[in-house]
């Protein structure tokens, strides 16, 4: 039974008292439903924009609209359909329609999203315009680029192709773009859309054939993460840029020589940037990378952050990157502050490192090596050695969060023995809860990795659980663990 609009409104009041007493939950609610920037006085309307996003909407008045045309269940399941088909998480798709097979009906977005073809004809042969409008928060061709229903339905690929023709025939743009958040001046294009987000190899083709264009800031570094080529081999046909991208160092985040390869060939420089010779190192690539970059430029005399690539694998505990370096002469000798971090490798702590001069890198240290499968004992030491095991980087992610993101389990035990902020939230919103989240969906699988026993740990340690996270997850068993965690008497949207 969903909740009425006097039961909603209740809950806005209660989690007004909430917040104004102080409780953890309310302030962790605010952080992830923002009504206004942080430290700005909060009205009544304020809290009613927080339960509305919490079931789903983008506003209060939009969720009292849809409650009183079509009843806030049916509203909800639409809400809940629009995030799955973008999300990915075809499971639920298919289980709202099993549910409500016309849920969709008269949408024009969600019919674009979910490639049907005959409601989409029939909606521009009586509404020609319906191509080029706003259909809830993108134009139609944005549905179509960021809905990830191909990937449960590669039949439809030529349902797909002909309502991507219908909507240019009707005047849609193929290098149309969307805020990347509300209120933001970055932009995501359809062509980002259909290949980095939705790994839409047909649709990405399509698009750059009809004129998108490749250098949209956007398209060449996600297409290093797909697990395969085929998207950057598809750009490089069509002219992208690498110079001034992050590409290569987005690349050397994988174990893929070939993708590696592939870039430099194409031109991408190994000394722009943060320097790729380091940034490999730290990445814990092995001696096969440290030859091709430096085959291709890179200069293994260069220093960043203080260190030598040489010093920097050793640091890591590189042991094959900085074999390879000194094998082809480039061992460069290691400071006081090398050698104790150096030590440290090895599992035992080396001297103590409270009175050396370490640099802000190096005392991210345990955040770099944590996310890696078998250094948790290189993180201890160097814990026990005087670094922050709870230090966040750059982007506010603590090691923990680091942890959770990457699936390891062992980590994230020892790290919520560390005394961590369990409240915390990194620069882009998430508290750990919300990390795991994105991990399960988006971070490489090493051997070991389980997000659902990360996600076990931490919720067994008092980790917040915002309301509607049940319906974020990816994975059913994610979404079941975050279910159970719902307080009593909580609405939740489906």
């Amino acid at each position: 039974m969903p909740p009425s609009l006097d039961r909603l409104r209740r809950d806005a009041k209660a989690l007004h008292r909430a917040h104004a007493a102080g409780m953890s939950d309310a302030r962790d609610r605010l952080r992830a439903h923002p009504p206004r920037p942080e430290g700005t006085g909060l009205r009544h309307a304020d809290y009613l924009h927080v339960i509305a996003q919490e079931q789903g909407f983008e506003s209060w008045p939009r969720l009292v609209f849809a409650a009183e045309t079509i009843g806030l269940d049916r509203a909800g399941r639409q809400q809940a359909l629009k995030r799955a088909l973008f999300h990915g998480r075809n499971w639920q798709v298919d289980r709202l329609l099993a549910e409500t097979p016309d849920l969709a009906a008269g949408l024009f977005g969600l019919e674009v999203a979910l490639l049907d073809r005959a409601a989409v004809e029939r909606r521009l042969a009586q509404d020609p315009a319906a191509a080029t409008r706003e259909a809830g928060p993108r134009r139609p061709i944005l549905h179509l680029a960021f809905s990830r229903r191909i990937q449960a339905a590669p039949e439809r690929r030529a349902d797909m192709l002909a309502i991507a023709g219908l909507l240019l025939r009707h005047g849609a743009d193929v290098n149309d773009a969307m805020p990347a958040a509300p209120g933001s001046t970055g932009r995501l294009s359809a062509l980002y859309g259909a290949l980095g987000h939705a790994g839409n190899l047909p649709l990405a083709e399509w698009l750059l054939a009809q004129g998108a264009d490749p250098n949209d800031g956007e398209s060449l570094y996600h297409a290093t993460e797909l697990g395969h080529h085929d998207g950057l081999k598809l750009l490089m046909r069509h002219g992208v840029r690498v110079a001034g991208t992050n590409a290569l160092a987005r690349m050397l985040d994988f174990d893929d020589l070939e993708g590696a390869r592939l870039l430099l060939d194409y031109g991408a420089d190994p000394g722009e940037g943060l320097p790729a010779l380091h940034h490999a190192a730290r990445r814990m690539r092995d001696g096969r990378f440290a030859r091709l970059l430096i085959a291709h430029g890179a200069d293994p005399a260069r220093r960043w952050q203080g260190h030598s690539a040489y010093g920097l694998a050793r640091i890591f505990g590189n042991a094959a990157f900085s074999e390879a370096l000194a094998a082809a002469g480039h061992a460069t000798p290691l400071d006081a502050s090398e050698t104790a971090l150096a030590a440290c490798a090895g599992g035992a702590p080396g001297a103590s490192l409270a009175s050396l001069p370490l640099g802000p890198e190096d005392r991210l240290l345990i955040a770099r090596l944590i996310q890696f499968p078998g250094r948790l004992a290189h993180a201890k030491a160097l814990a026990a050695a005087g670094l922050d095991p709870n230090a966040a980087d750059e982007t506010g992610l603590t090691p923990l969060q680091l942890a959770g993101w990457s699936g390891l389990p062992a980590a994230v035990d020892w790290l919520l023995a560390c005394g961590p902020d369990l409240l915390h939230r990194n620069a882009y919103g998430g508290g750990i809860v919300e990390t795991i989240l994105h991990g399960a969906e988006n971070a490489p699988r090493p051997e070991g990795a389980d997000h659902a026993a990360c996600l076990r740990a931490v919720l067994a340690a008092g980790a917040p659980v915002a309301p509607g996270l049940a319906q974020a997850a990816t994975d059913p068993e994610l979404a079941d663990l975050l279910e159970a965690r719902r307080p009593a008497g909580l609405s939740s949207p489906r």
